[in-house]
């Protein structure tokens, strides 16, 4: 479980919903009509844009937002080490045995162990992280269009807030209340654009960038393997990828 994601909406709910109780009621902030035009306005041009495969997607993938362990990039580094050890002791086919839940690692040294080709290694892996790549882009850019779609409905449902209004003037008493229930509709969207929808993209985001240089560091650990280069080397190669302060030293290692 993600605490940081956790804290961070239950915070934003605590201050938002404190600075209204602090003011008044918080029923007073409830409208249904309201609800109804920004969750399903969004939601409904958001079928518009995208096709429906990668609306249902987007949202399965709010759960990694929420629940997936995040893999650090030093621990890649110790499992390319251990396999590079394991194949300079027993050759490159023994590496078929090797039991991962990584599918991308598993595939790569199967490669390895069939005996395929550098270029073949190469161009599968470069696919594989491609394909990644795409799907999460797919997924961000429908929660950033959510962030943008939520606060325009909001400023519609103002507007027709607005417009029932003006059409019952002669009723003085009515406007306070009427011209309340009209901007709360642009309440919603903002709060739903600016604490769950544009976070949720950016924790996407970093979660990809983390994925994606996991899989580079199996793309090159799985050519220096083939290439048998020594631990060591590979181990300084793949660090490259971390930030310094966070890089683990090189141990050696007669784990199999």
């Amino acid at each position: 479980m993600d605490i940081a994601t956790i804290i961070g909406i239950l915070s934003g709910l605590a201050l938002i919903f404190g600075a209204i109780m602090l003011g008044g009621s918080v029923f007073s902030f409830l409208d249904t009509p309201s609800i109804m035009i920004v969750l399903g306005g969004t939601l409904a041009s958001l079928l518009i844009n995208f096709p429906l495969r990668d609306v249902i997607q987007a949202f399965q993938m709010t759960k990694q937002v929420f629940t997936e362990r995040k893999v650090d990039p030093n621990e890649v580094v110790r499992v390319i080490i251990t396999v590079a050890n394991l194949s300079r002791r027993q050759g490159l086919v023994a590496l078929s045995k090797v039991r991962t839940e990584n599918a991308i690692l598993k595939k790569a040294l199967n490669l390895i162990a069939d005996g395929a080709s550098e270029n073949i290694i190469s161009e599968t892996l470069r696919i594989e992280i491609e394909a990644l790549k795409q799907r999460r882009l797919v997924a961000q850019d429908a929660f950033r269009k959510m962030g943008s779609y939520s606060p325009a409905y909001g400023m519609l449902g103002t507007l027709i807030g607005l417009i029932q209004m003006l059409r019952t003037l002669d009723d003085p008493k009515g406007i306070g209340p009427g011209m309340a229930t009209a901007l709360i509709t642009t309440f919603y969207g903002s709060m739903l654009s600016t604490l769950l929808f544009l976070p949720i993209a950016g924790k996407l985001r970093s979660r990809t960038q983390l994925e994606v240089v996991n899989l580079e560091i199996i793309f090159q650990g799985a050519l220096m393997i083939l290439e048998n280069n020594n631990p060591m080397l590979i181990h300084e190669k793949l660090s490259s990828f971390i930030p310094p302060r966070v890089r683990d030293a090189y141990r050696s290692t007669r784990e199999g």
